[in-house]
């Protein structure tokens, strides 16, 4: 009878756990990047709501540099999408 490979068990069960844990939290990001822009988009029309839009830049930009700290995105790629959404906003803000 072979004898079980625990450690490898293991470390299954531990990559597992982190894959859940990423894909959670790259799914928030996308999840607050779309919210952002169709708030962004609605402001357009209504600049009422420049102010949510705002507030929801800066949750995008928090859960972005969370991420980008835990390793769970690039550093590069988490400048850049905070760089995208940033200049969406400010051409919002500049033709209101």
């Amino acid at each position: 009878m072979a004898k079980k490979q625990t450690s490898a068990e293991k470390r299954h069960r531990q990559s597992e756990e982190r894959r859940l844990r990423n894909k959670a939290v790259k799914s928030s990001v996308r999840t607050s990047a779309k919210k952002f822009v169709v708030l962004a988009q609605k402001s357009v029309r209504s600049p009422a709501e420049a102010g949510e839009a705002e507030a929801a830049l800066k949750d995008m930009i928090k859960k972005i540099d969370t991420a980008a700290q835990k390793g769970i995105i690039k550093k590069n790629t988490a400048a850049r999408k905070k760089s995208r959404m940033q200049r969406l906003f400010n051409s919002i803000k500049a033709a209101q």
